[in-house]
């Protein structure tokens, strides 16, 4: 008898660690708000939006990423935005979600930080009530921009630190190394938030030792070029440090050229601690469980691995200890009955 290897990855409990709230807007929602705050924007129709999440590298999708968000104006669109994440997250059985915001997106184009803030929580909150989802929200600062811009970010933030649990570094990663910021992250520590970063996606291994070192980060989002570094490779796996692979993210922005050749595989059999993400799937072509089904199938993931990045995840999380243990109990659960 052969596994069912959708029927498990619909039934195992999830957490999603690499999330951009930003890129879970779908195009019919797309264009809802843009109708709702008469925005113009540059497609007539839904299918014309969908055609254009085609993606270069990370920098083509980039464009697109913040002419979308120019919708978002309201608490409301965001609280709507979030909201409808949270329904995707729960069809996939994700029981809890830390996810990235990036109020300088918003910031730039005139939205107040709070009108920002208040519509994620907002929906958050009313997702832990009423789906059962918990989560943990981390502001990203947008490393193509100033550290003295990222710093201005931080000063609006810290009046409500009470709601945010970590701070993050995304965008263009090329040439902005994570060493740029330091400063900002040691002031974010020191006000009692965790850091994350992302590093090794198109960036060098270089990246992820500066996001280890000089920004002291809990997690390396992507970190996937770890691999051309034998010494950091066993430095992640004696540290247990965890990465956030995105792997439906990584093949459209051409990381690898297709799933098979994804590394995800390699680097869970190396003995790192690796999750498996969407990162912005409105753009990218699948959430969470559509993520966990394709490289299952690419790569040729046994239960036993499958099982490895389920527990991963809840293990990788900000979650305490009992509830990290509860998780994982549920997890195994699901694979010791199939």
């Amino acid at each position: 008898m052969t596994m069912d290897f959708a029927e498990l990855i619909k039934e195992v409990p999830k957490a999603e660690l690499h999330l951009h709230i930003e890129g879970t807007l779908e195009p019919e929602l797309m264009m809802q708000l843009a109708k709702r705050n008469g925005i113009r924007i540059p497609y007539t129709s839904v299918e014309e939006i969908r055609q254009a999440y085609e993606f270069t590298d990370l920098q083509s999708f980039l464009d697109i990423y913040y002419a979308g968000a120019a919708v978002l104006q309201t608490q409301q669109d965001f609280h709507d935005l979030t909201y409808a994440y949270l329904e995707r997250a729960a069809a996939d059985n994700v029981r809890h979600v830390e996810i990235f915001f990036d109020p300088q997106t918003h910031t730039e184009r005139g939205i107040e930080f709070i009108t920002v803030l208040d519509g994620i929580h907002g929906a958050l909150e009313a997702g832990k009530a009423q789906l059962g989802i918990t989560f943990r929200l981390i502001m990203c600062f947008l490393r193509h921009l100033s550290a003295d811009e990222a710093m201005a970010t931080l000063d609006s933030a810290l009046p409500h630190k009470s709601r945010l649990h970590a701070v993050g570094l995304d965008s263009s990663e090329v040439g902005n190394p994570p060493s740029k910021f330091t400063g900002v992250f040691d002031r974010a520590r020191d006000a009692g938030l965790l850091t994350v970063a992302h590093a090794g996606e198109e960036g060098p291994p270089e990246y992820i030792r500066e996001a280890l070192d000089l920004l002291r980060v809990a997690r390396i989002d992507h970190g996937v070029r770890c691999l051309e570094d034998s010494a950091l490779v066993e430095r992640l796996v004696v540290e247990q440090i965890p990465l956030t692979v995105c792997p439906l993210s990584n093949v459209k922005l051409r990381v690898f050229d297709t799933l098979e050749q994804h590394n995800l595989r390699t680097l869970l059999d190396a003995g790192l601690c690796v999750t498996v993400n969407s990162d912005d799937p409105a753009y990218f072509g699948g959430y969470i469980g559509d993520n966990f089904l394709q490289v299952q199938q690419a790569l040729g993931l046994d239960a036993s691995r499958l099982q490895t990045l389920a527990r991963n995840a809840f293990t990788a999380s900000f979650l305490p200890q009992d509830d990290i243990a509860r998780h994982i109990s549920a997890v195994d659960a699901v694979f010791d009955s199939a």
